[in-house]
């Protein structure tokens, strides 16, 4: 096909102030399209461009002033019928279809999401390193957009979420200025931007270095929950199939320990879980953290996992303070443990492995 683009042309005035503009001229040269024209003289060129055409796909419904210049350029079509020129007949919404080629990466996305995935989960590391020289959630912050900007990723995926005690269990918590406590656990969910392409991490870990009872337990029984989830990600699983997964451990884990009381089976029909766990196990992850993509098809049945998807394990068991049905020693504990996983033609490859995640591997490393 051809491509034809309209972008910004030429201007030594404003180039003094912001640098190159890509221009026409470069636009051919170096993008590699066919044709180039300004972005002012759209009006002209594109009824030209329309005329004789069947179909037209665009972001209908998504931009209020391109639709109506849409409209009027199929209208300045039609105004020549009588010139023997046809107008579209068909409109087509483009995003869904963009959105299903973005779902499934190629080889050269995978590359930049390994890329932003080390980056990631190297500032991880250091953080944890770096708690015990720490009293404040935005100096860990500090930490991760230093490593970040140092490997080459310039911007953060998302406002960055590093939560100390009760903090880490306001779920988008982003102030992040609060004081570290020794009986702290630290929620860090961060992840850099990497060419434009997203990674997304959680870790929880203890401020002292060494979880106590109470956080171990809960930590394992979240680490049980994302094990199982990863042992379902591979080909042809439906999505939701995730989820029931984490609610399983999860709700089997906090009945083991009496935080919720009753029949397995009864627990999970009324919902008793989601005091303690109120989200999915993950999304798909791309371009954006939150990645374009359907999770149901157009039959309503949950999107099958495919090779090439990539998407975030994510579970979490967030208890608040003030919380009359569980004891006191179980209050402010909030983890959440996240990676992100390409699934392949045979299971799944974990991007964001060079993070340790065991209460084992955590402690080894804060110790260092």
């Amino acid at each position: 096909g051809e491509v034809i683009l309209f972008n910004q042309p030429r201007d030594p005035k404003m180039e003094l102030w912001i640098g190159p503009i890509i221009g026409q001229q470069r636009a051919v040269s170096d993008c590699g399209v066919d044709q180039a024209f300004a972005i002012d003289d759209a009006d002209e060129h594109l009824p030209q461009l329309l005329q004789n055409r069947e179909q037209v796909y665009a972001p209908l419904g998504e931009f209020e002033e391109f639709d109506q210049q849409l409209m009027q350029w199929h209208k300045d079509v039609q105004n020549k019928v009588r010139q023997g020129v046809n107008a579209p007949s068909q409109f087509h919404e483009l995003s869904h279809l963009l959105h299903a080629m973005r779902w499934k990466k190629d080889d050269a996305e995978i590359h930049l999401m390994r890329k932003a995935s080390e980056i990631s989960a190297q500032a991880h590391c250091l953080a944890m390193q770096k708690t015990k020289h720490s009293r404040y959630e935005y100096e860990l912050e500090a930490e991760l957009w230093h490593e970040f900007i140092r490997q080459g990723a310039r911007y953060m995926a998302y406002d960055p979420i590093v939560a100390a005690g009760a903090n880490a269990c306001v779920l988008h918590y982003t102030a992040n200025n609060a004081e570290i406590h020794s009986n702290d656990l630290i929620l860090i969910d961060a992840g850099c931007e990497y060419q434009n392409y997203a990674a997304d991490i959680t870790r929880t870990f203890p401020a002292s270095g060494r979880f106590s009872g109470e956080q171990r337990a809960i930590y394992e029984i979240v680490l049980a929950a994302q094990e199982a989830v990863m042992e379902r990600i591979k080909p042809a699983t439906p999505w939701n199939d995730l989820q029931t997964a984490a609610i399983q451990v999860i709700t089997q884990g906090l009945k083991d320990l009496d935080i919720l009381t009753g029949d397995l089976d009864g627990l999970i029909e009324q919902g008793r879980y989601k005091d303690f766990y109120m989200h999915k196990s993950g999304h798909w992850l791309g371009m954006d953290v939150h990645d374009v993509g359907a999770y149901k098809n157009d039959q309503g049945e949950w999107m099958k996992l495919q090779p090439g998807v990539v998407l975030t394990n994510e579970p979490g068991i967030y208890i608040q303070a003030g919380n009359k049905n569980v004891g006191e020693r179980w209050w402010n504990i909030g983890v959440r443990i996240e990676d992100d996983v390409l699934v392949t033609d045979t299971g799944h490859d974990v991007l964001t492995h060079q993070v340790p995640k065991t209460i084992e591997d955590i402690e080894a490393l804060m110790a260092e």
